[in-house]
């Protein structure tokens, strides 16, 4: 937010006002802020996440990466709509998919004790 690129700026591809608004929360330096991914409905399961991508309200740049492929920015607009969406049978169809990755167990495993190092 307040060094995007490492000289100073901001992301060009967030909405200006809600990096404002971000700001106020989150002062420079500030590393224990929390900061809701989705503000409004942060706790139910639903697409108001689709809604903020739209807007281009994401926090992380993989948000953004959603909206820069035609493919990708067509199914976060399709999600919009609640009636139309197919995103709990997507969710769903994913979770099964991911269900069936082999889990590396034993010696040939790892669970990290902080997620961004190996142990």
């Amino acid at each position: 937010m307040y060094n995007f690129t490492g000289k100073g700026d901001t992301d060009p591809k967030m909405d200006q006002n809600y990096i404002g608004r971000l700001k106020i929360k989150c002062k420079p330096g500030d590393v224990t802020t929390i900061v809701e991914m989705d503000p409004g409905s942060f706790k139910s399961f639903d697409t108001d996440y689709y809604t903020m991508v739209s807007k281009r309200r994401g926090l992380f740049a993989s948000d953004a990466a959603l909206l820069t492929d035609s493919q990708t920015k067509a199914y976060v607009l399709s999600q919009l709509n609640p009636y139309a969406s197919t995103f709990f049978k997507d969710f769903g169809e994913s979770m099964i998919k991911m269900g069936k990755i082999g889990v590396l167990t034993g010696k040939a495993g790892e669970i990290r004790k902080h997620c961004a190092f190996r142990n």
